[in-house]
């Protein structure tokens, strides 16, 4: 049991410092001799536990996207209104691409292996599609989105919004402005989606949330 333990431990560090290295160097140009030096284990440690690079990189995305889906779990919760959960939603990707390494390292992962994969197989890309795209249905049920809109339209350009304000805070070196990017690409964005009665009520519920992670 003890050994197990150990065993697990090991992995755990393995993972942490590969994100860490994934994180700073991306992809093509990390090194599992970085990510040994960073993970303080011995390159058999390693090698028992993930066979590549790859393999170990896909790992990653998939903790990482299980730590964002723990996350988020609050949202999934059919009481809470589809609406406030999609904007809830963006806001924890842009706090944990700043503040947690796992994910910040699984949301680049995806883009620079090229197929959205983890470990496990499941595309990460398809999955949050789908649940952007449920939430949609629900909000146009909830009267809260325009009632002729197409759900999985909605559910896909709200997928859209939250990589794209991702990628370019990462191309451009400014994740820490990602959270007021997302603020105002829901500003402009909410006028076209939502009833205009309750255009001011989601403007203000989205600079709140905003508020949250800026102190």
């Amino acid at each position: 049991m003890a050994r197990q333990a150990r065993a697990e431990i090991t992995r755990d560090s393995v993972l942490a410092g590969a994100a860490d290295v994934f994180l700073r160097l991306g992809y093509a140009n990390a090194s599992l001799s970085e990510i040994i030096a960073q993970s303080n284990v011995t390159k058999g440690a390693l090698y028992f536990h993930f066979g590549s690079k790859e393999e170990l990189a896909r790992a990653v995305v998939d903790q990482g996207n299980e730590r964002l889906i723990g996350s988020c779990q609050g949202f999934f919760d059919s009481r809470v209104p589809a609406l406030e959960a999609c904007i809830g939603i963006t806001y924890v990707v842009a706090d944990l691409s700043m503040n947690d390494p796992m994910v910040g390292a699984m949301l680049k992962l995806t883009h620079q292996i090229g197929d959205y994969r983890g470990a496990q197989g499941d595309n990460i890309a398809k999955t949050w599609g789908d649940t952007y795209r449920v939430l949609a249905e629900r909000a146009i049920a909830q009267g809260d989105l325009v009632a002729e809109l197409d759900a999985d339209v909605v559910g896909l350009l709200l997928q859209e919004l939250t990589a794209g304000v991702h990628i370019v805070a990462v191309g451009t070196d400014s994740i820490e402005e990602m959270s007021a990017r997302m603020e105002r690409a829901w500003y402009f964005l909410l006028p076209s989606l939502v009833p205009a009665e309750k255009l001011s009520y989601f403007r203000e519920f989205a600079a709140r949330r905003l508020r949250r992670y800026i102190g």
